[in-house]
């Protein structure tokens, strides 16, 4: 083995899964926690655009796990 590289295919069964499907899934459900202790941290208050805080959250989370495992 000539080392660890995080972006390769996962054999299941007799599929192929990406590797970034399990990294989305990783950032969707980190994005979900942070947003939660988010809302609670500032007492539900409004935030103006709240899709646009969702996906930005959601990408830095995504870079962060692919960051962290490549």
């Amino acid at each position: 083995m000539a080392g660890f590289n995080g972006l390769h295919e996962m054999v299941v069964g007799e599929f192929l899964i990406s590797p970034m499907l399990v990294y989305a899934l990783v950032a969707l459900l980190a994005a979900g926690l942070i947003r939660s202790l988010l809302h609670r941290l500032l007492a539900n208050h409004e935030l103006w655009f709240e899709a646009w805080f969702d996906i930005s959250l959601f990408i830095i989370c995504l870079a962060a796990v692919v960051a962290l495992v490549t």
